[in-house]
């Protein structure tokens, strides 16, 4: 008997969110028939939300677990390959105002630079070359110096495959001519302020081998034209 059927349609998603999210204590759902729309009114029950996750207390440390007991761990200071390696005697380890000192206790001082290679260290004053004045940059700007001041190159052998270049409390270029006469040594030219020359020779002659680098520095208390005062 089709006066009996009712047909009732079912809540939608909108419906079933609103009755789970509004804070009302009753909600409204509609019951449909052919003939009229009742509205049934229920209870809602609340919902209480835990929040005890959030109220913990802080941690007591930092780590993200307890200690680890294994062997395991790694050691940083052994990935340090070059740790064991005795530092080369020629190695710098104070740049001076007028001079500097050597890991092998020699003392270069009175304003003379330092020319290191194959083991040994050597007086340098390139200013001297030419025709003197304490001059070490031309007009443009540049690092240039006789071909004489790089004289120690022409005699050593076998020749380093690098020379470190500090010059002075900052760096600039090299002119064209200088860098030619190295590269026509064989030797190819590393520009620094001296500093970082310094640094530099240290690591790379520890790695290289005193035969493999060189290094050329001038005191960081140099002006031009006056020398170190």
């Amino acid at each position: 008997m089709s006066y009996l059927r009712s047909i009732v349609q079912r809540p939608s998603i909108r419906d079933l969110t609103t009755y789970l999210l509004k804070p009302s204590k009753q909600q409204c759902i509609a019951q449909s028939t052919r003939k009229n729309l009742t509205c049934q009114i229920q209870p809602t029950a609340t919902r209480a939300l835990s929040l005890s996750h959030t109220l913990d207390a802080a941690p007591k440390s930092h780590d993200r677990g307890p200690r680890s007991t294994e062997d395991t761990q790694t050691d940083f200071g052994s990935l340090n390959v070059l740790g064991n390696t005795p530092a080369p005697s020629t190695s710098i380890d104070a740049c001076l105002w007028d001079g500097f000192h050597l890991d092998s206790g020699v003392k270069i001082t009175g304003g003379s630079g330092v020319i290191l290679v194959a083991g040994e260290a050597f007086n340098w004053k390139p200013w001297e070359s030419g025709n003197g004045g304490m001059k070490l940059v031309n007009e443009k700007g540049q690092f240039d110096v006789e071909d004489e001041a790089w004289g120690l190159f022409s005699l050593v052998w076998p020749k380093p495959d690098l020379l470190i270049l500090g010059l002075g409390k900052e760096m600039r270029p090299i002119s064209q001519r200088v860098r030619q006469h190295l590269n026509s040594l064989g030797i190819r030219v590393d520009i620094q302020d001296t500093r970082n020359a310094a640094a530099q020779y240290n690591l790379l002659a520890t790695e290289r081998g005193l035969n493999a680098v060189a290094g050329a520095l001038i005191p960081i208390g140099f002006k031009e034209g006056v020398g170190v005062k």
